[in-house]
């Protein structure tokens, strides 16, 4: 089958893109690492011994960020429905975050450790049709922080990725209920012309 133009423009971008380049060259499994890279800097969002679980995780670029900055003390837990790769020193579970199954191997990797930060980068499969594709993302949000909610310890932080557009001002606000900061981040690996966004959410507010 021949391909589209528009899959051919895409893939000439991706291929010249610097940081897919600079992946290559330092060994990171997608230039979506330097995203994360970026915010872990200059947030100071992960520190060693950390306990990091890594929602939406394959191919594993942040994955292999929060392994290195967590350090050998750390514990990294990747959760993807799509197979992953090996990384030395995350443990991966394959699984959907909306089913039960999914939760309890989550719960049964952390060996009752608690969970300082939780990362979601993910994104739906884009369909297109925006109002669509704007509320699937916001579905996905809401599902990172439903298990951010039961199972980040008090004042732990979520980092999750959202686009702006239609219910982008309701998440922020459900969000703001559940902790104490909510501030946006756009790092410079994201696309320009990319709606999306990362909201960094600091110290979760744990009710009785």
């Amino acid at each position: 089958m021949a391909r589209s133009k528009t899959s051919g423009a895409w893939m000439q971008e991706h291929v010249s893109d610097a940081y897919v380049r600079r992946a290559q060259r330092e060994g990171y499994r997608s230039r979506a690492a330097y995203k994360l890279l970026e915010i872990a800097r200059a947030d100071r969002l992960i520190t060693p011994g950390m306990t990091v679980v890594d929602l939406g995780a394959a191919p594993g670029g942040w994955s292999q960020v929060a392994a290195q900055l967590a350090g050998p003390r750390g514990k990294v837990i990747a959760v993807d429905v799509l197979e992953m790769e090996a990384l030395r020193s995350v443990v991966f579970v394959r699984g959907d975050l909306g089913e039960a199954g999914t939760v309890e191997q989550v719960q049964s990797a952390l060996q009752a450790a608690p969970v300082d930060l939780v990362l979601s980068d993910m994104a739906p499969n884009i369909s297109g049709i925006s109002v669509s594709d704007q509320a699937r993302a916001v579905h996905l949000a809401e599902l990172a922080l439903t298990f951010s909610v039961k199972w980040l310890k008090p004042d732990g932080n979520l980092l999750v990725k959202t686009f702006q557009g239609t219910g982008f001002p309701q998440l922020r606000e459900m969000l703001s209920r559940h902790f104490r900061q909510v501030a946006s981040r756009k790092p410079d690996a994201s696309r320009g012309r990319s709606s999306e966004v990362y909201l960094l959410c600091r110290g979760l507010i744990r009710r009785a």
